[in-house]
């Protein structure tokens, strides 16, 4: 046997004992579903809970620094809390007709808002996509939107207690009227924004109506009208506060007004709380059903 021929033919052996075609492969760690998981939700809260909450504390902290000294006419953060905070620890009391706690008046309120806004929306859109269609509509009704929408919530309240004689009528009237204009406004610039390309496509599919509104309005102009429909909801919770400190009740208004009739700043300051803090929630709700509808095309 040629000797020479079996060196030439055998692979070189290595240092370690394996040929050069022969590689390790080391197996790629993926992470797990629930560290995948974790590690949105750490994510999530670092960006969107964590910047806010410091910037609160510091507030807090800059607020009882100002008033430590003593003497000044409003109250602390640590007196609201002493003095105020079962409002807090407990939202769903109810010791009386009366005597509840301030979930419940939130509660209240947020029932005539969503009659009211709810009426604003319906009129609002169909009303504005009506004018977006008409050029001469749009020139004779704009200056009157324009006018009316400047008229401040509480201005329309003797007018609806003129006409419905009764106080929960009168201001859910007083949230619609204020509500539905920025609707009617945004929907009509909506509609009058939709390329003439959509609409030429409408024609050639020979759309209905109704089909050219679900189809081709409703999604080209879901922008504008949720751009309405937050600042409407805003405006309606603004007016329900303003209009439940004159007619009275139990709504969350009237608890600020009744407090104050009481001197107790204290309580003010905590139904402020639950105010912002519920403006904030039904102006993030409508924001989440933009992004539904648009099917995520809205930011």
């Amino acid at each position: 046997m040629n000797v020479t021929a079996l060196k030439s033919n055998a692979a070189p052996v290595s240092d370690t004992g394996a040929t050069p075609t022969q590689t390790r492969v080391l197996p790629i760690k993926t992470p797990k579903p629930r560290a995948q998981w974790l590690g949105r939700v750490k994510g999530v809260f670092l960006a969107n809970i964590v910047p806010p909450v410091i910037v609160v504390l510091a507030l807090l902290g800059f607020w009882e620094l100002m008033l430590a000294g003593g003497g000044a006419s409003l109250p602390s953060p640590i007196e609201i809390w002493q003095q105020s905070g079962d409002l807090i620890m407990e939202p769903f009391y109810v010791a009386g007709t009366q005597d509840i706690g301030l979930g419940w008046r939130v509660l209240t309120s947020l029932e005539r808002v969503a009659y009211g806004f709810g009426f604003a929306a319906l009129v609002g859109v169909l009303l504005g996509a009506l004018i977006g269609q008409s050029v001469w509509m749009m020139r004779g009704l704009d200056p009157i939107f324009q006018v009316l929408r400047t008229v401040p919530p509480l201005a329309w309240l003797p007018i609806s207690l003129a006409a419905f004689q009764t106080s929960n009528p009168s201001a859910i009237f007083v949230i619609f009227i204020t509500a539905i204009w920025p609707i009617i406004i945004n929907t009509t610039a909506g509609v009058r924004a939709i390329p003439q390309d959509y609409r030429n496509i409408a024609a050639v599919l020979r759309l209905n109506q109704f089909e050219f509104f679900t189809k081709i309005m409703v999604p080209s102009a879901a922008p504008y009208i949720f751009s309405g429909l937050r600042i409407g909801v805003g405006l309606a919770w603004l007016a329900i506060v303003a209009a439940e400190m004159l007619t009275g009740g139990v709504g969350i208004g009237f608890f600020i007004w009744d407090a104050w009739n009481s001197s107790k700043l204290t309580d003010i300051f905590v139904a402020l709380l639950y105010i912002g803090v519920t403006g904030f929630v039904l102006d993030r709700l409508v924001a989440f059903i933009g992004r539904v509808v648009s099917r995520g095309t809205i930011s």
